[in-house]
C-alpha cells in the first residue's frame, strides 16, 4: 500500500488521535509532539505542522509507531489510511 502524497501534519495528527489516542503534548514552532499510552507504555512522536508531509517523514512516523506497537508497517498504514 502506498502512503498518501497530500497529507498535512494536522491531518496526520487527527488520524493518530482518532486511531491510537495520541494527544497534543506540546508545540514548538512548526512541530507538534503528540503522546499516547499504548499497552501501558507511553510513546511520543513529533509531527511537522507542514501543509504537505514528505513521504520519507511520513514513512518514518509510521515506522516509529509500528516499532512501538510491535506490529508491521503495513498494519499501521491500513489502520490509518484505509485499504
Amino acid at each position: 500500500m502506498r502512503l498518501p502524497r497530500d497529507l498535512s501534519g494536522e491531518e496526520l495528527a487527527a488520524l493518530l488521535r482518532r486511531q491510537y489516542g495520541y494527544r497534543l503534548v506540546r508545540q514548538r514552532g512548526s512541530h507538534m509532539t503528540s503522546g499516547a499510552t499504548i499497552d501501558g507504555v507511553s510513546h511520543s512522536v513529533t509531527v511537522p505542522r507542514h501543509r504537505v508531509l514528505r513521504v520519507g517523514t511520513l514513512s518514518g512516523i509510521v515506522a516509529d509507531i509500528a516499532a512501538h506497537m510491535d506490529i508491521s508497517r503495513e498494519e499501521v498504514r491500513a489502520e490509518l489510511f484505509g485499504t
